[in-house]
């Protein structure tokens, strides 16, 4: 299922088909294939079976997803109805959690002290009803920058290794006016060396490519020398950093949505290591076509129909081996209650790319189990089909899809 009108900026907002993330697939994102009856069945390519059972946990969180300007005392808080708390997680950009404890009725939970300003946030939470059935909640929330001074949160995280298709993303803690001069504080450079050059889209995220896809091997720098960059009418940088990723092995993946197949290529060749059934959006909710890479990968997660605005059709909250290709909501996802018979011969799902896969997400072998195991973020996924959207380049990490020339034009500092 796809929610069309929403941009996509890491760490600050987050859909779609997520044991770390509330959304949905729309077109992107619903459990593939499925239609959730009155009487509470779900019908997949037109089988009938007895959907899992929920859990009766209900988890709510303070502040709502995609929050901006939080206040470093908060409120930041996770409740749960019906159930107990098993973890929770609050942690930054980089991955560093912020310490926090679990009330002793195990209802609530809250952080050990105010948060650092100026920082994105994850917030991941688990609980269980008494039947020992979890529910997942994930949101995602940024703390106030100091008044007339802002930051750019990135993608990928220093020190990462990527798939060949990552670009470098900034999101700016304000909006940016000159967006020259603060595009002249920030270089992007690769050994061995290749053309990068940036793009603006809206005025507070920057990001850079290279022309083509990044080759194997190849160690990126990014220079970011905002420190007392005027980047508004009294809006000062704050920060003077390296930071380093690395691009791994190559694998470029094609989806061909007619065929019902994911071919999994790999190496400089492109050589086939696997090819993979999958079912994709149906007529009504077609999966986009185009570049997409992924963004972020969910060992299991949740899918709700209502993050994707419609309505109460689906609520799926262990999906298995969910990886992020949109902003608003499209996955390629493990699917474990539709009619096995769908993968390879029909496309059924409200938008995600679904693969045959076993209920927990602990199977390595089933499709979704392999593709997860061998798919790391920056992997590419090309999209083909006879019909469906070209997927607009900033919803998620896919700038790929803006042809080149038009690319550079989108720098401010073109000649």
């Amino acid at each position: 299922m796809r929610r069309r009108g929403r941009v996509w900026a890491r760490g600050a907002a987050a859909v779609a088909c997520c044991l770390a993330v509330l959304t949905g697939c729309g077109s992107p994102a619903v459990p593939d294939g499925d239609a959730v009856t009155a009487g509470g069945d779900v019908t997949a390519g037109g089988g009938r079976s007895a959907p899992p059972a929920p859990s009766r946990a209900v988890l709510t969180a303070q502040p709502a997803d995609g929050a901006q300007d939080v206040q470093p005392d908060g409120p930041v808080r996770v409740a749960v109805a019906q159930g107990r708390l098993v973890s929770v997680r609050l942690a930054d950009a980089k991955g560093a959690e912020v310490p926090g404890t679990i009330g002793a009725d195990g209802t609530g939970w809250a952080p050990d002290g105010p948060l650092p300003l100026g920082t994105a946030f994850t917030l991941d939470s688990v609980a269980e009803d008494d039947q020992g059935r979890k529910a997942a909640q994930h949101s995602e929330f940024t703390t106030v920058a100091r008044a007339h001074t802002f930051v750019a949160f990135f993608t990928p995280e220093d020190g990462s290794t990527v798939g060949v298709g990552m670009p470098v993303s900034l999101r700016f803690s304000r909006s940016i006016a000159d967006r020259a001069v603060v595009e002249r504080a920030v270089q992007v450079t690769a050994d061995p060396p290749v053309p990068v050059a940036a793009h603006w889209f809206g005025n507070r995220r920057l990001d850079f490519r290279p022309e083509r896809y990044w080759a194997a091997g190849t160690k990126v720098t990014v220079s970011l020398r905002l420190k007392d960059v005027q980047g508004a009418p009294g809006d000062f940088g704050t920060q003077n950093r390296d930071l380093h990723f690395t691009v791994g092995r190559a694998q470029v993946s094609t989806v061909d949505l007619d065929a019902h197949t994911l071919t999994v290529r790999a190496g400089q060749g492109g050589k086939v290591v696997k090819v993979l059934k999958v079912s994709g959006g149906s007529r009504e909710h077609s999966t986009y076509r185009g570049v997409m890479v992924v963004s972020e990968k969910y060992k299991v997660t949740r899918m709700n129909s209502q993050t994707v605005g419609m309505g109460d059709e689906y609520d799926i909250q262990d999906v298995p081996h969910a990886m992020r290709l949109t902003n608003s909501g499209t996955f390629v996802h493990g699917n474990y209650w539709a009619d096995p018979g769908v993968f390879g011969a029909a496309n059924t799902s409200h938008g995600c790319i679904g693969l045959a896969d076993a209920k927990g997400g602990a199977s390595k072998d089933s499709p979704g189990g392999w593709l997860f195991e061998h798919t790391v973020p920056g992997d590419v996924l090309e999209v083909k089909a006879s019909s469906g959207d070209i997927v607009p380049p900033d919803n998620g990490l896919n700038g790929w899809n803006v042809p080149w020339e038009q690319w550079v034009a989108g720098s401010a500092l073109r000649p």
